[in-house]
């Protein structure tokens, strides 16, 4: 069966349901450059604690694993790293 021959997935649909379909694309397509208006206005918005908080969950930054790790030297964590070790 090549592939211009092979049936089209809303062939069974009605007139109707094909006319409904259509008005649904119609109407995401109507919406679309005021929905993208909210997402960019919602993202100017957003500060980056809040964003990170909405990407990774709550998080307490005083508490290990997320708590700064205490200063080891540039020397000292560059070894670490070309050991595979992580900091």
């Amino acid at each position: 069966m090549s592939v211009n021959s092979k049936k089209s997935a809303l062939s069974s649909w009605t007139p109707e349901q094909v006319a409904n379909g259509q008005r649904w694309v119609q109407a995401w397509r109507d919406a679309s450059p005021v929905l993208e208006a909210i997402r960019k206005r919602e993202l100017r918005e957003l500060d980056s604690e809040r964003a990170l908080e909405l990407l990774c969950g709550p998080a307490d930054y005083t508490v290990p694993p997320r708590a700064p790790k205490p200063h080891i030297g540039p020397y000292r964590a560059a070894t670490l790293v070309y050991e595979g070790q992580t900091l």
